[in-house]
């Protein structure tokens, strides 16, 4: 498997500068080896990602490199570190839809069977399906997590699928 990998050096004022960086390596997915060294698999997208990026580090001040390797020793544990963050991510999505299926049940005991409650726990299930649908795209090794994390997620539309149909029931539109 080939990488690319990502030196790079941030002015150390104003911090939010190098705080943007690390946003963007973690929103690409990208790994950290080392400080200011991430890594990501190449694949079609990832080297223009980190291209771009490394032109507003350069722009910003600071200094990158972006090269194209292959890992000669320590690849399981490259990839290793690869699907521990993938899984991190999945197992935020599990936490989420557990805070989703609380809500639900809270909309149980309190009897609100509601178009607005409905709604509102509909575009809930949107965000959660949306940021899977992020982790997955950069899960390219298929971390172990995502079993778990599609199995909550079903589970999720399962419930919404049975809340809304009690919301239906409420409204007359069951009959």
């Amino acid at each position: 498997m080939r990488w690319l990998v990502l030196v790079y050096k941030v002015p150390a004022e104003p911090t939010r500068l190098r705080a943007g960086v690390w946003r963007k390596i973690k929103g690409l997915g990208a790994i950290y080896l080392q400080n200011s060294v991430a890594a990501l698999p190449q694949r079609p997208g990832t080297e223009r990602s980190f291209r771009v990026l490394r032109n507003e580090i350069v722009e910003m001040g600071g200094s990158a490199l972006l090269l194209g390797s292959e890992v000669l020793s320590g690849s399981a544990e490259v990839e290793q570190a690869f699907n521990a963050a993938r899984n991190d991510e999945y197992e935020e999505i599990v936490d989420r839809c557990q805070d989703f299926l609380g809500q639900i049940d809270k909309e149980y005991r309190a009897e609100h069977f509601t178009y607005a409650e409905l709604e509102e726990n509909d575009e809930d299930l949107v965000k959660l399906r949306n940021w899977f649908a992020k982790v997955e795209s950069r899960d390219v090794l298929t971390a172990p997590g995502k079993t778990e994390a599609t199995a909550a997620l079903a589970k999720c539309e399962q419930v919404l699928d049975e809340y809304a149909a009690r919301v239906y029931a409420e409204e007359g539109e069951g009959r």
